[in-house]
């Protein structure tokens, strides 16, 4: 039996393509009852690379789908930083993580991603969005060395919603960026279950108020 876990309640249909994988009533996080300037609850934060840690907070936004967002605030411009929110309640291997983003700021990058099979903080596979280079990316990342795998142009807009998604299917991995299949590749670096996040760059400012996990078996 397929299971989904929801965090937050999707919009509009928006989710219509992955909904339709889950059999299982969804389990949902209710960003609405959180406090903005609190930490998002069931989630624990990593970093990639150099620089502070990222600085995750829940924050008020009348466009977000509850009125509210897990925001990554932190500006430190060190170029090759990763933050991670990390939901710790779910590991899995295969299935479809889908995320609804808003990049709001940075100068160095504007970029949202997710990651899936997770094993450490320097171990993982995530798809990201690129609001200042309008491109959609594939990487694995090794003994935390980032590896393009794939990349294809999009237009990502600043201060709107997007929505990503990253599908895991034994070594093959799917990405798509407002409902379109963009990237698909194989890889077997990575074969086993391991956790999700959301995922950010530099001194990207970006807000996620939508997640969707979807186990595929």
């Amino acid at each position: 039996m397929n299971q989904r876990h929801l965090i937050a309640t999707a919009v509009g249909g928006v989710f219509a393509s992955t909904v339709s994988l889950a059999q299982n009533a969804p389990t949902e996080i209710d960003i609405a009852a959180m406090q903005p300037g609190g930490e998002p609850a069931d989630f624990t934060f990593w970093r990639t690379g150099e620089g502070e840690a990222g600085q995750w907070t829940i924050v008020a936004d009348p466009t977000a789908a509850q009125g509210r967002a897990i925001a990554q605030t932190g500006k430190d411009r060190t170029d090759y930083r990763f933050p991670l929110a990390v939901y710790k309640p779910y590991t899995g291997k295969d299935l479809e993580l889908s995320v609804r983003f808003k990049a709001v700021a940075g100068t160095v990058d504007e970029a949202a991603g997710i990651a899936v099979r997770l094993a450490t903080p320097n171990d993982y596979y995530v798809a990201r969005a690129n609001a200042l280079e309008d491109n959609v990316r594939f990487y694995r990342v090794v003994k935390g060395k980032r590896e393009q795998l794939a990349s294809a142009n999009a237009k990502v807009t600043a201060n709107a919603w997007h929505m990503l998604a990253l599908k895991a299917e034994g070594d093959r991995f799917t990405v798509s960026f407002d409902g379109k299949s963009l990237i698909s590749v194989q890889d077997r670096t990575f074969p086993d279950a391991g956790k999700v996040a959301l995922w950010t760059k530099a001194d990207s400012v970006t807000y996620f108020d939508t997640i969707s996990i979807v186990t595929l078996k």
